[in-house]
Formats: C-alpha cells, structure tokens, sequence
C-alpha cells in the first residue's frame, strides 16, 4: 500500500498577537509641503480577470498586510544599508526617529559609500527667499522641489548665521551662499541634509565678487572660483579656494575691459563669461590658472544671452531673439569649440513663450544642469523644463508660489558630499 505523503507545514504568517498601531511621524527638521504620488497604482475593478485581477487585489489590501517586527529587528546591516541607499535622500528623514540603528546608519561610511553609487533620483530646484536684511537679518528660507516625485520640502536652515546672505549656486550636493555679516563679506559653504557648514577664510581682495561653487568627487573636495567684481566695473585678480589646502590662491587678472553679463558657466574643468571687449567669450582654465578669449560672436539681434553649462564639454547659449514682443522667440544654441561658432539647435514652442514671459521687458532667469535647462519667470512664477536630449518641453507643477520673487538654482542632494 502506497503511503501517503505527509501534509506540508501551513508557511508562518503575522504573529498571533495584533500588530501595534503604525504612527505617522514627521521628518525632524524637515517639512513636507506636499505629499509625493503614492508608491502603488490605484486598484482595478475586482471584476477584472487572471493575474491583472489579482495583482489589484494585493495592491488593494498592501496597506492591510502586518509587518511582523521581527523580522524587521533581524535585517542585517549590509541588507540595510543597501535598501536605505536607494531611497530618495529626503525620505531618509522619515525613517530617522524610527530607532538609534536607523539614525547611526545615516552616517556609516558604509551607507555613505553605497548611497554614493546610487544614481540620482532625478533633478530637483531649490528655492531661496531671503531672511531679512537691515538690523535684524535672519538665515535664508530654502525649499526644494523634487520633480519627478512632485513633492516640495523645507530646507531648515537654521543652522546658519543670521547674516545677509544671497545663493551663489549648488554642485554635488553642497549648497554655497555670499553676503555680509554686518562687518565684512563671507562666503559660507553647507551641505543642507547633514547641516554641516563652514566660513571660507576672507579672500585677499576681499570685497563682493562673482562666485562659483564646483564640486570634485575623484579629490572629495571643493573649489570656489571668485572672478571680477560683482557690477563688473573693478578690475581683481581671479581668485580660486581649494578645500583641501582651506585657502585662496591669487591667479591672473581677466582680460576684459567690459562685461556683457554677470552669469558665468563652469563645465569641464572652465569657467566662461560673456564679454563685448574683446567680442565673445572670456574661458578660465582652473587647472592652469589663466585666461584665454574665444572670438564667439552672439547670434544677431540677440536681447539677453545667459551661458548654460551642459554635460561634460558642452556649453550652451539662451536668449531672446527680436525687437519686438510680436516679434521675439527664445532660442538655445551649443557652442561648436570647433569651428568656434554658436550652432542653433532649438527654440520654445511659442505657447510657451507667451506664457513664460507675458511683457517683452519681463525678467526671466535660465540655468542648467547635465543637459537640462529650466526657465523661471520672477513675476509670473512659472517654471518650464527643457531636456536637451529629448528635446521635450514641460512645465514645472506646483513651483507659482516657490519661484515668484526667489532664487532658484539645480541641487542634488547627497549625504555623502563632504564640506572638508
């Protein structure tokens, strides 16, 4: 007589007692102004059949399954480490009231070298409204807008000196500011997620200059490039701060008599200006501390140029093109470093452009990261986004009240970017 096979073991579930209240918690100095789109699809209809059916039951009832603590409490470090890395860097901030562990983990150096080698989560723009100036002035007021996730975040910056500071720019995660602390200029340099800052010791022509932060990840350090002087009309040697050696160095003196804006663009390892004396572009080489002039010419009838680092080498030219609101387009060009010339390669679709930019006159501020460029209108408080390498066109949702009368720039945010 054939024996019957023993019945197999009913797979362990939830333990017998009834799981705890799960307790919402906010971030601890972090507030979420907007809630991103949730992690699963709405569920179908149970009418539906097969396996479509009953994935929609599952994700119907996600919210219903007990976590069994644990196996929570169980989860080895690496696993852990592993799976904290790949959440986006302001949703850690959820997770570091839930327990001590979870709290060390954020500066382990071992979840500091995997969140590292994570890729970005996609672009995000951080908003700065000033705190206040005159007697009494107060840290900036920073927002951040995740773009993929929709979501919008309070930046506290408290941590800061209650000085009269102003955004320089962000580059691999740190985030720098200039102004006066009632007395004398400062540079200040911060990472915003760890609070970590630190006051850049006083230049040798200390005085309020063009600033710009880049970050190098192979030396994990920083720089800080100061060029002329702010309005343009004195002439100062360029000087650069290196991190590593906490110290300015003095380099060569731009040779430009006069120039044609203020926004400067560093790709490659070069910083670039816009000059009419000489005619095009002023190219400062970091690695070799000294200025060469590129005989660019501007595109014809251009009203306002703004130079846009792209990815790598690429360097691009946006502006309006026209005399007359009826008339008038917004163009980008790339620079050929070849032929020395600027190449159009697109234009904004012209809905978009009367929505942007309603009055001819009307100020709008460009800026780019990789090959992304966002535009912002100060008095309408839009935000458009344009990707280079797609080519596609969209707005930015929900930035009206966080770009009307603010300074925006491209920030990554990062753990593991160092301010020493």
């Amino acid at each position: 007589m054939d024996s019957v096979p023993p019945a197999r073991a009913a797979r362990p579930t939830s333990p017998s007692r009834p799981p705890k209240a799960i307790r919402s918690t906010k971030p601890r100095g972090l507030d979420e102004d907007t809630a991103a789109p949730p992690a699963f699809p709405k569920a179908k209809s149970p009418t539906s059949s097969g396996a479509g059916a009953e994935a929609s039951l599952l994700l119907h009832h996600h919210a219903d399954v007990p976590m069994d603590a644990r196996v929570w409490a169980g989860l080895p470090d690496d696993l852990l480490v592993e799976v904290l890395a790949r959440v986006p860097p302001f949703l850690l901030f959820r997770l570091r009231p839930v327990c001590r562990r979870w709290e060390a983990i954020l500066h382990d150096p071992a979840f500091l070298a995997a969140h590292a080698a994570v890729p970005s989560h996609g672009p995000c723009l951080l908003t700065v409204s000033r705190g206040g100036g005159g007697a009494s002035p107060a840290p900036p007021q920073c927002t951040v807008l995740g773009v993929p996730l929709h979501a919008r975040y309070k930046l506290p910056f408290a941590f800061l000196p209650a000085w009269d500071l102003w955004l320089v720019g962000s580059s691999g995660g740190l985030v720098c500011f200039s102004g006066f602390d009632g007395a004398a200029f400062r540079t200040v340099v911060c990472n915003p997620l760890t609070q970590a800052w630190r006051v850049l010791p006083d230049m040798h022509c200390n005085q309020q200059r063009q600033l710009v932060l880049t970050v190098d990840k192979s030396r994990r350090s920083f720089k800080v490039i100061a060029a002329s002087d702010v309005y343009g009309d004195k002439t100062l040697p360029t000087e650069v701060y290196d991190s590593k050696e906490n110290k300015w160095s003095v380099h060569q003196m731009m040779p430009a008599a006069n120039l044609c804006s203020s926004k400067m663009a560093f790709c490659d390892s070069r910083l670039y200006l816009e000059t009419l004396s000489p005619l095009g572009l002023m190219m400062y080489k970091v690695d070799a501390g000294r200025w060469e002039h590129i005989p660019a010419k501007f595109p014809r009838s251009l009203l306002d140029g703004y130079l846009v680092a792209g990815a790598h080498t690429r360097l691009f030219l946006v502006g309006r093109i026209g005399l007359y609101s009826t008339l008038q387009s917004m163009r980008i060009w790339e620079l050929d470093h070849g032929r020395t010339v600027w190449v159009e390669i697109s234009r904004m679709p012209p809905r978009y452009f009367r929505a942007l930019l309603r009055l001819s006159a009307e100020r709008f501020e460009c800026f780019g990261q990789d090959n992304l460029i966002c535009f912002t209108s100060w008095n309408q408080g839009k935000g458009l986004l344009y990707d280079v390498d797609k080519k596609a066109w969209s707005w930015i949702a929900g930035c009206a009240s966080q770009l009307c009368n603010s300074q925006v720039c491209f920030y990554k945010p990062r753990f593991d970017t160092s301010i020493y």
